[in-house]
């Protein structure tokens, strides 16, 4: 496997299922005129695709493994994937026919499981699932994630892996001779959320370049924020406000990246003030299974920034307000109905990131 990564430049050999002769790859167009209200379609000048038609994606890990040409041709791959969902008759609706994707969850997931579940069957493929494989698989036994993973390639031709532990995808990667891909490992990363939530900025906003982004809630211990930190670095002229709890502030490891990355960051205490110069504010809850025994500490965190009707009403007509949900309280549901609420817009963009990215895995470009 190589991983492009300015964290981790290590190589892995791996050997991955091919499309087979009598499996052509379809070619797909789509037009967006008749996109819904505050989406704009991705264009690509560049034409990516066709500048890199024999780069493999073998694993999907972590956001620094990109770069924007890639991210330019996972886009226009999930734009046609839309086309696809859209149309069950069209022929790429059984591309994945014949192929098996093992889900082994072992934290809580509805968004990021059945996303991941649905993209594999509306691409013709079929799906294993295992969920609280904490509790409900061998590693309940003490069975290590090693021999988990090496057991459940032998039934399947890709596997999506959430952990508890931080490095657990990077584990299984380095383990498994068929594709991994991250959906969550503990604190860590979330690669596939940070593409959806730059690909949904994208589309809600119309562009990335001098993009100023708020950063709202548990960035201690949020992977959400923590991957998109690191993929929206990847753009010139970003601006990043970091608004949190002092127990729960961004970690110095992204701030010092974004440092070296040449990306203006700032921390504020004023949501509103925030809310009012960015184009997206990326609202999340504070994770009360991160603190442990320490309650105390959880609810002195909880209910401190919330996006409310009075943040509506400082925010731009163009900005968005986002969240990888679940939500609890800090969004109050009569923000739901304004059309600058994108967080419903944004989980449903998982579908097709994830259809693009198991289709890029186990087909290629």
């Amino acid at each position: 496997m190589a991983l492009r990564s300015f964290t981790s430049p290590a190589t892995f050999a791996k050997t991955h299922k091919q499309i087979q002769p009598n499996k052509p790859l379809p070619l797909f167009s789509i037009s967006f005129s008749s996109a819904k209200c505050h989406a704009y379609a991705i264009k690509n000048p560049t034409a990516s695709l066709k500048a890199k038609p024999n780069f493999q994606l073998e694993d999907v890990i972590e956001s620094q493994q990109f770069d924007r040409d890639l991210l330019n041709g996972i886009f226009e791959v999930a734009q046609e994937m839309e086309a696809i969902e859209k149309d069950v008759s069209s022929p790429g609706s059984n591309m994945l026919k014949g192929y098996l994707m093992a889900t082994l969850f072992y934290e809580p997931s509805t968004r990021t499981r059945l996303s991941f579940e649905s993209a594999m069957k509306r691409l013709g493929g079929e799906v294993l699932t295992t969920e609280n494989a904490r509790e409900f698989s061998s590693a309940a036994k003490g069975e290590t994630l090693e021999d988990t993973i090496r057991t459940v390639e032998g039934y399947s031709d890709i596997i999506v892996l959430r952990h508890f532990e931080s490095g657990a995808a990077r584990r299984a990667a380095a383990t498994a001779k068929i594709p991994v891909i991250n959906a969550g490992d503990g604190p860590g990363q979330h690669p596939t959320q940070a593409l959806l939530d730059v690909y949904t900025i994208k589309r809600e906003i119309g562009r990335l370049d001098g993009i100023k982004l708020g950063l709202v809630g548990d960035l201690a211990n949020g992977r959400t924020v923590r991957s998109l930190a690191y993929l929206i670095a990847m753009y010139p002229a970003i601006k990043i406000y970091f608004v949190s709890p002092d127990v729960v502030k961004m970690k110095d490891d992204i701030k010092d990246y974004l440092t070296k990355s040449g990306v203006e960051w700032e921390e504020s205490s004023d949501l509103l003030e925030v809310a009012s110069m960015c184009d997206v504010v990326y609202q999340t809850r504070i994770q009360k299974e991160r603190f442990g025994e320490r309650i105390d500490l959880y609810e002195a965190a909880r209910g401190k920034y919330i996006v409310d009707k009075k943040v509506l009403e400082v925010m731009q007509k163009h900005a968005v307000v986002m969240h990888p949900l679940p939500r609890l309280d800090e969004i109050t549901v009569e923000v739901d109905d304004d059309p600058r609420a994108a967080y419903f817009r944004q989980a449903k963009n998982g579908l097709y990131i994830r259809m693009a990215l198991l289709k890029l895995l186990l087909l290629g470009w």
